[in-house]
């Protein structure tokens, strides 16, 4: 049904502008694959040493941006505030993440395989028929999955500095480099930490929904939700129930415009909620989600709390000049769904791939239309799924008797093969038309009958 949308505009994504300028092309050889490079007969060679590029933030956009970078011969710094950091987060990754990075099983805690959607009534609706026996919805802990992109990175190449960016000072001239000024907390002179400056020839900037570097360049703001998430240790028989299933609530108790969750980690489930409209009352929604689990998390003990910001939508502004953003400071969170994490490192790895190919393995000085190559591709190939992500979200999270909706309908087999075919394969998957329509017929019936229930509730609140 998603592919049958026509789309035409959406905020934050749209046509770059096109690279007039005159270039040559070189094909490089690569153990993997093979690269076509595009570089401007423009740019300037890079004489006595290799481009240099800062990567700010080392979650997965940051990692798999700096690991591509340092393999492509450019000469890499990684900075990260908080090298054991744990962002709020659900931690599920698609199956296709899994080979695409090629992740070692090891960091991924548990195949969930079986998903309950739970509606405002309590009616559960088990999902996860169609799936194929090798396939599943990979569960990570974020402090795991950052660390081994960003020792990965190191490597291959890339410098990993421990310390807190703070800004930068732009070219004063077109080629000149950018000035960066972090406080390092590696320094070795007996201080907790040392100011430090370091010039580069670029920038990404994966540092997140607060994004400085996304400051520094105006790339404009957007709207957020607030994520809370509580790492909850239950006891063993009642962990048992979670070995490989996770639970998704809706309703108006839990979050009044996204869901409550329950995904299973390690050795605890993370118990977590999310808005945009209701951020003073995120503790309280909070409250209604472990409520709502209240049986199958009793006697459980709170061992971490986690809070942050996720972006709603892209920024206005994702490229300027020789500086790009990658990941959450870009605002690649879908909505409905609300992943990030494959989208953050595939942007990252995607802008870094850019700058490898323009600047002929880093012999040459990079400049914007490089990097808008970096958002042409993105945009292409990621611009529907967000659009029908957002479509979604505004239809059948509106009210609690949409979302009624919304879990009748995800009991449907056909809506259950397409939704994972689309989330695993990370793929717009063409559905059978007859399929598809029976899914509208059905669609359309449950909201009609969602819309009925509303108008009913609203006649008894009077």
């Amino acid at each position: 049904m998603a592919s049958s949308i026509a789309l035409k505009t959406f905020i934050g994504l749209r046509q770059s502008t096109a690279d007039t300028k005159s270039t040559t092309t070189t094909v490089v050889s690569s153990p993997h694959r093979k690269l076509r490079i595009n570089a401007s007969k423009s740019s300037p060679r890079v004489t006595g040493r290799n481009l240099r590029v800062a990567v700010v933030g080392g979650g997965p956009a940051g990692g798999a941006a700096a690991e591509t970078l340092a393999k492509g011969g450019i000469e890499t710094f990684l900075i990260e505030r908080k090298l054991d950091n744990c962002k709020p987060c659900g931690g599920a990754i698609p199956l296709c993440m899994v080979g695409e990075f090629d992740l070692p099983l090891d960091i991924i805690d548990r195949r969930v395989t079986k998903m309950k959607m739970i509606s405002p009534s309590n009616v559960a609706v088990d999902i996860g028929r169609t799936l194929k026996p090798h396939e599943y919805i990979g569960m990570v802990r974020r402090e795991v999955l950052d660390s081994f992109l960003r020792d990965r990175a190191s490597d291959a190449g890339a410098t990993v500095i421990n310390g807190l960016f703070l800004k930068m000072d732009l070219p004063k001239s077109k080629n000149d480099p950018y000035t960066l000024h972090y406080t390092d907390y590696n320094a070795k002179t007996g201080a907790v930490s040392e100011k430090k400056v370091l010039e580069v020839d670029a920038i990404i900037g994966a540092d997140g929904a607060n994004s400085r570097v996304a400051k520094g360049i105006s790339a404009g703001d957007y709207e957020y939700a607030i994520a809370f998430q509580e790492r909850i240790k239950i006891p063993d028989e009642k962990m048992k129930y979670y070995e490989d299933l996770a639970e998704m609530y809706v309703g108006d108790d839990v979050s009044p415009d996204f869901y409550g969750w329950v995904f299973p980690k390690c050795d605890h489930v993370a118990v977590g909620t999310g808005t945009v409209t209701h951020k003073g009352d995120i503790k309280k929604l909070q409250t209604a989600t472990r409520l709502r689990a209240r049986d199958k998390i009793e006697g459980g003990k709170i061992i971490r709390v986690e809070a942050h910001p996720i972006p709603e939508h892209p920024r206005p502004r994702r490229v300027l000049d020789r500086v790009a953003l990658v990941g959450d400071a870009a605002g690649y969170v879908t909505k409905c769904s609300g992943e990030g994490i494959y989208f953050a490192a595939k942007s990252g790895r995607m802008c870094a791939e850019a700058i490898v190919e323009g600047s002929e393995n880093g012999k040459r000085m990079v400049d914007e239309s490089d990097l808008r190559v970096y958002l042409e591709k993105w945009d292409k190939t990621y611009w529907p799924t967000y659009k029908v992500l957002d479509i979604l979200q505004k239809v059948f999270y509106r009210s609690n008797p949409a979302r009624e909706a919304f879990v009748e309908m995800c009991a449907d087999e056909y809506v259950q093969k397409m939704t994972f075919d689309s989330y695993l394969y990370k793929r717009v998957v063409p559905g059978n038309p007859l399929e598809d329509l029976k899914l509208a017929v059905n669609t359309i019936g449950s909201l009609v009958r969602a819309n009925a229930l509303r108008n009913e509730m609203e006649k008894l609140s009077v």
